[in-house]
């Protein structure tokens, strides 16, 4: 494919733009701030969501989904809550859309493959997830994600050569739940982990966190039909690993700020980027209790975000809760 498009001009999406554009690729990247597409075009750069990056001149903004008309690849990187009114208005048509917002709907519990299939009914789908900061990708330093491809093997035949860039290795799966449940639960564990920062309780306690808090991504990804080595790999616990050790992480520094005693509305206050996980906590907690699946360390984070209680007291009570066996019965 010789042009691809990106939904969305975030750090995350202009990062992509910039990856695809590195072998002289034209990339059409979507912005809907008509001040962020002057200054792409004319700049060459985002000085609003990714000031580092000296973009390419083969990446061209618009804030016209009109012009996406003739796009036969486009990647979906607008926040997760609003996937489906921004997809809803591409043009209508068949092409391969790639799904790279980490979160679950709020309000109605739907991953965002469901979202899609609703909103964009004629797309062929696929996601996109892994362990990625948005400057480093832009910077062309290496990478390796997930791309799970709906289509099987014949659409990540398609995609695979339009994605895959020295720096950006993308890896074959069709787990497209796995990949999703992955990058939706590690966002709210990294959260957790930041408070663990933030309230200087160490790095055995972080560690501690990570493991039993992919022990809950994995109980809530099997009982939702993904596959364990899914969850396992970059989508899942590759993703989880970078996301809960870095203040480059927008949710570890949400939970930084909780843990340091700042409240969840001025931890969420002015700020340009979005904490994914602050919005999928709750909708993710609801689902565990429905389908019956225990995710304390969820459960906290949402307390936290609440304002329930504070992060020390909501630490406490993780650790007062009934001892019992490490690996639980399997689904």
């Amino acid at each position: 494919m010789s042009k691809v498009g990106v939904i969305g001009a975030g750090a995350w999406g202009t990062a992509l733009a910039q990856s695809l554009a590195g072998d002289g690729s034209d990339v059409l990247l979507w912005a809907r701030e008509p001040e962020l597409v002057e200054q792409i075009n004319s700049e060459h750069r985002n000085g609003l969501y990714l000031p580092s990056a000296a973009l390419a001149e083969t990446v061209r903004a618009t804030s016209d989904l009109k012009d996406f008309a003739d796009v036969p690849a486009l990647l979906a990187v607008v926040p997760a809550q609003f996937l489906a009114s921004v997809i809803a208005d591409l043009p209508e048509g068949e092409r391969d859309l790639v799904l790279c917002a980490k979160g679950i709907e709020a309000g109605t519990g739907r991953l965002m493959s469901d979202v899609a299939e609703q909103a964009a009914p004629g797309a062929n789908l696929a996601v996109l997830s892994g362990p990625t900061f948005a400057h480093e990708v832009a910077a062309g330093l290496p990478t390796a994600v997930t791309l799970a491809c709906s289509g099987g093997e014949a659409q990540w035949e398609r995609l695979a050569p339009t994605i895959s860039r020295p720096g950006l290795r993308p890896y074959y799966s069709d787990d497209v739940i796995g990949a999703e449940i992955g990058g939706a639960v590690k966002n709210v564990l990294a959260i957790a982990c930041g408070v663990v920062e933030g309230l200087n309780l160490g790095q055995n306690a972080r560690a501690a966190l990570i493991a039993r808090g992919f022990a809950e991504m994995l109980r809530f990804g099997l009982a939702r039909g993904a596959r364990a080595e899914t969850l396992s790999g970059l989508c899942g616990l590759g993703d989880l690993v970078l996301t809960c050790s870095s203040t480059s992480s927008r949710n570890f520094s949400l939970g930084l700020s909780l843990g340091q005693g700042l409240s969840a509305a001025d931890a969420l206050s002015d700020k340009n980027s979005v904490a994914e996980g602050a919005a999928t906590a709750p909708v993710l907690a609801e689902l565990a209790r429905r389908d019956g699946i225990q995710m304390p360390i969820v459960d906290a984070v949402c307390r936290l975000l609440d304002g329930k209680a504070p992060a020390g007291a909501v630490v406490t009570d993780l650790l007062s809760r009934p001892l019992k066996a490490e690996q639980e019965p399997a689904l």
